[in-house]
């Protein structure tokens, strides 16, 4: 992590130089005067780019749906204007979640160890969307610039630190002894805070989901973390206190009652990431297990353990469980989806494949179920199928690094080494490798020999990548 503080503090820094903004039109406000919506949406491309090549993430594709999913169904009632959203999903069991200027929306792992509910989940979300709505990134620098003091990277950094886990001490070290600038960003953030909670709670009402669900999250958490001497990253950068606790719970029993607490869907998919966690899928079998023995009617924990059985390879004793699920409801895609992994994994791939068809038959634009097939042709050595199977992935996923990982890795497998360098190109340039991305279209355009018209794409596409990494330089400048 020690490259991704300074790189992107410089970026901060660059941003909020006059120079920059010179030839971006203001749009009417303050702060896009500062500091435009497409300086933003620039700025958070480059910084996410970073952010993949420094932590590790979550790849789970039914993880990554639910959170995107979820995501926009709250976008759709914010106030968010430009939702070219772009997500990461962070492999750490620490609670937290971040919103960065451009739409970049970062989710924990921990954030479902301790989000009990679908409605706790989605209060912590709307309140990071208000955070982009309101646009408290460019009225930071708007306030720094008031100040007259060099905080303009200490508050554009600051949600980067945040990302990476350094919490108020990264920001203070950035700032150094300036003591009072600190204090007055500080200040700031804690009206941006009541203004996220506000529009957060509002929102909440207005996509379905009871309110209450926010000031219920903050209530345990204060309990849960109250004494520790070092609580997670959300809370250093969210501080719950009785006051904010009181007010967004005032503002909650405002809302009508009868709004969605929770769905069997986040159940299942935080059990799934429970399991991640977990020190071996025999502990999480155990645990499972004993809360099934409590209920034999929790479809959550039959789910859980059947999950936990698979990665055991107790194959028996998953399908038992799965068969029960899948009686009580046979179309949904979270049970096909491990009655697939089952098969595959016992080698029963016709009847995988039977499933995995008849489940796109119903859900033809689903992800996981997407990837899924993927994988299985794979699994039965047919690479050049899998090939067209992720040239269709990519119509909808072309920013996603796994999905063109996986390209490469299935266009060397079938023997397409042009395609391979081209798919390794655009994974290194989603997780900011620029250097290997040119390089590797090099090599695609050496083995294009004569072939014009592909040679002369493959040029085009180089120079893009040339641009966009000379606008990261000129930025770091």
């Amino acid at each position: 992590m020690t490259f991704l503080r300074p790189t992107l503090l410089t970026l901060a820094c660059l941003l909020a130089s006059p120079g920059f903004a010179d030839d971006l039109p203001s749009l009417g406000d303050a702060s896009s005067a500062i500091v435009s919506p497409q300086q933003e949406h620039q700025l958070g491309r480059a910084w996410l780019a970073l952010l993949r090549s420094q932590v590790s993430q979550l790849n789970d594709p039914q993880l990554k749906d639910y959170v995107e999913t979820s995501v926009y169904k709250l976008v759709e009632t914010s106030q968010v204007n430009d939702r070219r959203l772009e997500f990461i999903l962070i492999n750490s069991p620490q609670l937290n979640a971040f919103a960065a200027p451009g739409g970049i929306v970062g989710v924990n792992g921990g954030l479902f160890l301790n989000a009990q509910t679908e409605g706790e989940y989605a209060s912590v979300l709307a309140h990071e969307l208000a955070h982009l709505s309101q646009r408290h990134f460019a009225r930071g620098v708007e306030a720094s610039q008031r100040m007259q003091v060099p905080m303009m990277a200490a508050l554009l950094a600051g949600i980067v630190i945040a990302a990476a886990g350094g919490g108020d001490a990264g920001i203070a070290a950035i700032a150094g002894t300036q003591a009072a600038a600190i204090q007055e960003q500080r200040r700031f953030s804690r009206q941006n805070e009541q203004e996220a909670d506000r529009i957060g709670i509002l929102n909440l009402e207005k996509a379905g989901y009871d309110p209450r669900s926010m000031p219920t999250m903050f209530e345990r958490l204060m309990r849960q973390y109250r004494f520790d001497a070092k609580p997670p990253e959300f809370l250093l950068t969210h501080p719950v206190t009785e006051s904010r606790i009181a007010d967004t719970r005032n503002r909650a029993e405002q809302a009508k009652a009868g709004g969605k607490e929770d769905s069997l869907r986040y159940q299942l998919i935080r059990a799934r990431v429970q399991l991640i966690y977990e020190e071996s899928p025999g502990i999480g079998a155990k645990r499972f297990r004993a809360q099934l023995d409590e209920n034999p009617k929790n479809d959550i924990a039959r789910y859980g353990l059947a999950i936990a059985q698979i990665k055991g390879s107790q194959f028996n004793d998953a399908r038992e469980n799965l068969k029960q699920l899948l009686a009580k409801q046979p179309n949904d895609i979270t049970y096909n989806l491990a009655q697939i992994d089952l098969d595959t994994a016992t080698s029963r791939f016709s009847d995988a494949q039977a499933r995995v068809d008849k489940m796109l038959a119903q859900y033809p634009g689903n992800y996981p179920l997407n990837q899924v097939r993927v994988d299985l042709l794979l699994k039965q050595n047919r690479p050049a199928d899998a090939e067209k199977a992720l040239e269709n992935l990519l119509k909808t996923r072309s920013d996603d690094p796994d999905v063109w990982y996986s390209v490469a890795e299935t266009r060397g497998l079938s023997g397409n080494i042009i395609g391979l360098h081209q798919a390794r190109a655009e994974y290194f340039a989603l997780v900011g490798d620029y250097r290997q991305a040119i390089q590797q279209l090099d090599f695609a355009k050496r083995r294009a020999g004569s072939n014009f018209p592909l040679s002369s794409r493959i040029d085009a596409r180089q120079r893009e990548l040339m641009d966009q990494e000379q606008m990261v330089k000129d930025m770091m400048r």
